[in-house]
């Protein structure tokens, strides 16, 4: 009896020795099987951040792209401006430089008209002061 319950023992703690080292085994698949999820999905993760990260990038790059071609075109407008308003400023002080030499001509001539208007306003005023008189007094020149 002590051989066979020695051996009822012994293949009893056998089998209890493996069943904790099955549910250890069990356990241990179970973790790794959760690990290599965790992991997947930490792949999948970093894979969606870089994708994220490269779209910022050349978003940011278009972005950086844009801006610098308005700074271009407003740097072209400012610099047509500017040429533009030389080339005004050039004509005015033209004029004004060729008003100021040819001074003594342009007031002359401003003289001349006023003179001239004045003159055709006397003329037309004393044209009709006078009385009027018949055919004959105006060819004897109003002696008669």
């Amino acid at each position: 009896m002590s051989t066979s319950s020695g051996s009822a023992k012994n293949s009893g703690n056998g089998t209890a020795r493996k069943a904790p080292a099955n549910r250890a085994m069990s356990t241990s698949e179970r973790a790794q099987s959760k690990a290599t999820a965790a992991a997947s999905k930490a792949e999948t993760a970093v894979a969606d951040a870089e994708e994220a990260a490269s779209t910022s990038v050349r978003s940011g790059s278009e972005a950086a792209r844009s801006a610098s071609r308005a700074m271009a075109s407003g740097l072209q407008m400012g610099q047509q401006a500017v040429t533009v308003n030389a080339a005004k400023a050039a004509t005015a002080a033209t004029a004004a430089w060729t008003v100021v030499k040819n001074r003594k001509l342009i007031a002359a001539g401003a003289a001349a008209s006023i003179v001239g208007v004045a003159g055709a306003g006397f003329a037309v005023g004393r044209a009709t002061a006078k009385p009027p008189v018949g055919p004959l007094t105006r060819l004897a020149g109003g002696r008669i």
